[in-house]
């Protein structure tokens, strides 16, 4: 199981993980589907997940969840996480569970690494927290 604050852009469906949700944006449509955004964070990070269909029912904030086969990568210019095609995202538990707001890792500029370009690190950080659900002072 990994951290949020460890994953980085691939694509590759291998991260698992867990999560609780802090904040759910609202449902829009692309092209037939379905597409919710949320704000969510573990004890160590925060980040964007996207959800599809039914995914955009079955969870609500305050939900703990586990994600297996993660994908981690840039839709439409923007880095999300998402269970894609393989994943599997499941409810575990509510409320139960410690979480940082900040890094938001979906608001770090990523570079593909010098010596393998298939890997990719930070290069700096866009914002400290997330532009698209901003905090309540």
């Amino acid at each position: 199981m990994v951290l949020l604050k460890d994953i980085v852009p691939a694509a590759q469906n291998n991260i698992e993980t867990k999560f609780i949700v802090l904040e759910k944006g609202s449902t829009t449509l692309e092209g037939k589907n379905r597409i919710c955004l949320t704000l969510v964070a573990d004890e160590t990070a925060a980040v964007h997940l996207q959800l599809w269909g039914d995914e955009c029912d079955a969870f609500d904030s305050g939900d703990i969840i586990h994600l297996t086969k993660g994908i981690f990568s840039y839709q439409h210019g923007n880095l999300i996480l998402r269970a894609g095609n393989r994943g599997k995202l499941e409810k575990i538990g509510e409320f139960t569970i410690s979480y940082v707001e900040v890094p938001n890792m979906s608001e770090i500029h990523w570079i593909p690494h010098p010596s393998n370009s298939k890997n990719y690190i930070q290069n700096y950080i866009i914002s400290p927290q997330s532009r698209i659900f901003p905090s309540i002072p």
